[in-house]
């Protein structure tokens, strides 16, 4: 279906773009959150407590804070070290989708399902913006995959395997992956009717492997939390971890209890959808579509020709994700696998049943979405953050000279499709990492005070804030989380710094404070794009001042 020269050279640029993602400064809120709680693990070198801020963190397990921890011990402090977890995770998850689409379908299927994996946006962004998904996505494909495996072949190796990724994905975000591991499974069983595969001993071998994996992220909770019923933990106190972890997690989640509730639109995913899977989204939903009337038209009787794991998974999660009353895009990430496999699949039938007519229409389409990358990224390069030299787009230009010469080169139709829409892919995030990304987080104000801090070799142990807002970027690249103080905590103190928001400074002078120093930055948050933002004669109105003052 397609050479495998041209596949591996596909594969080696995508890998650049991930490269050039790792050194973009940490995001604030998640990345950066994340990142400071594993950087506490190695610094004051306990490995069984989290803590967000000042806080006990209940919210999630272990596992993606101990592989970010165990990562800065071996590479240091360093923004590339944390996203290092993450991007392993991302390769195994692609290798999953090629092993899956292998086992139902092909070899090509199952090539083309890592391809598209990798090169759907919410997964390039996943790479950057680094958070418990990457590595919850990567292992849970792993289980399906080694999972179904066994379904079919009994093989001992694949269920164990299966129940070892099952485990790393359960103690890395809790009962979310058992669901997105278990609804595909128990569509592929009832499909298949090989329900026999159940009543086997090595089942019960398989929930011993998953019970080792699970331990210490079991044993973590059980110190910090159950046996210390005396803390109190969102205004409850007698608080469990292991109860949270096992039962009560799911349930404040879809209530949005804790957590808080962001969005009680129904269909939010399903609008949400339309870009996380870019460039393939017209083709995820087209095989979507297609293989839901093929199964209405067989009313669900099995037909060896066909797997129901991909659509009744990606059925039942969009349902059960959808009533969640917190909601966020990423959360989209756990079904981008089985999307990835179903769109794989039908290309590949397009291909094998020569579906000319449709096949054009898609390459129409896949043109389309080539042309609005295009105009994004010429815009995002010479509009939204203005070149400081013409030389640093001379990658670009190049990357532009490729996709030209394949466009218009004659090849097969369903070959352009590929090509095209994984050169789409890259020329997007070729652009959001070397050039987007980094003129955006010139407005994120932790980080960008952080490098002022350094310049000027201001003590990191002599500054605090006013206030309990969290300052992730700038506690990270100060390695030192920021003090937390009050204005009566600081009236006898001398020799500090402050860290303060336009209306602090202000307080400070209405109490008589004095300086002798100060530096200001730019503050925006980045994660929230609005078009005053991205429009350069606008910009300024939206933006706020971060200030370091100092108190003599």
């Amino acid at each position: 279906m397609i050479s495998n020269t041209r596949y591996w050279f596909l594969l080696f640029f995508v890998f650049l773009v991930y490269v050039a993602g790792m050194f973009v400064t940490l995001f604030e809120n998640d990345s950066a959150q994340f990142a400071v709680m594993a950087m506490r693990m190695v610094q004051e070198n306990d490995f069984l407590s989290l803590f967000k801020g000042p806080n006990e963190y209940l919210d999630k397990p272990h596992m993606h804070y101990w592989l970010a921890a165990l990562s800065f011990k071996i590479f240091g402090l360093y923004d590339w070290a944390y996203r290092i977890p993450g991007i392993f995770a991302t390769i195994l998850g692609a290798y999953s989708c090629y092993g899956l689409g292998k086992l139902l379908y092909n070899v090509d299927t199952g090539k083309l399902a890592a391809l598209i994996f990798m090169t759907a946006q919410t997964i390039v962004l996943s790479v950057i913006d680094v958070r418990t998904d990457a590595v919850l996505t990567g292992f849970t494909i792993f289980a399906i995959w080694h999972l179904t495996a066994y379904i079919e072949k009994q093989k001992t190796a694949n269920i164990i395997w299966g129940a070892f990724g099952a485990g790393i994905a359960f103690s890395t975000k809790g009962q979310i992956a058992l669901l997105v591991i278990g609804l595909p499974l128990l569509c592929h069983l009832a499909y298949t009717r090989k329900w026999e595969s159940l009543l086997n001993f090595k089942v019960l071998l398989a929930l011993i492997v998953f019970g080792i994996v699970i331990a210490p992220m079991l044993y973590a909770y059980y110190v910090q939390f159950d046996m210390h019923p005396e803390k109190i933990i969102r205004g409850k106190g007698n608080r469990s971890g292991i109860l949270f972890i096992f039962w009560e997690q799911s349930f404040e989640r879809l209530s949005g209890e804790g957590v808080g509730k962001n969005s009680s639109d129904y269909f939010f995913f399903f609008h949400t959808f339309l870009w996380v899977f870019l460039p393939w989204t017209v083709i995820g939903l087209a095989a979507f579509w297609r293989r839901f009337k093929t199964f209405m038209k067989l009313k669900l009787a099995y037909n060896p020709k066909y797997e129901f794991l991909t659509l009744g998974g990606i059925t039942l999660i969009f349902i059960i994700i959808s009533f969640a009353q917190f909601k966020l895009p990423h959360y989209l990430n756990i079904t981008i696998p089985l999307f990835s496999i179903l769109a794989a699949s039908y290309l590949y039938s397009l291909y094998k049943f020569s579906k000319k007519k449709t096949i054009r229409v898609l390459l129409g389409v896949q043109y389309f979405i080539l042309s609005l990358v295009f105009i994004a990224t010429v815009l995002i390069s010479f509009i939204v953050f203005k070149p400081s030299s013409l030389v640093m787009y001379l990658p670009l230009f190049m990357l532009f000279g490729i996709i030209v010469y394949f466009c218009l080169k004659r090849e097969e139709y369903y070959l352009r499709i590929i090509t095209i829409s994984v050169y789409s892919s890259l020329l997007l995030n070729t652009v959001l990492n070397t050039h987007f990304y980094p003129s955006l987080l010139a407005y994120q104000g932790g980080s960008t005070m952080s490098e002022k801090i350094k310049e000027n070799n201001i003590p990191v142990d002599a500054i605090y804030k006013l206030s309990s807002e969290h300052t992730w970027a700038l506690d990270f690249y100060n390695k030192r989380p920021v003090l937390i103080s009050s204005i009566d905590g600081i009236k006898n103190k001398r020799d500090i710094w402050l860290y303060v928001s336009d209306s602090e400074l202000k307080e400070l002078q209405q109490s008589g404070f004095d300086w002798d120093r100060q530096y200001t930055v730019d503050q925006f948050r980045i994660t929230r794009l609005q078009a005053k933002f991205l429009n350069p004669s606008t910009r300024k109105k939206v933006l706020n001042k971060k200030h370091l003052v100092h108190i003599y």
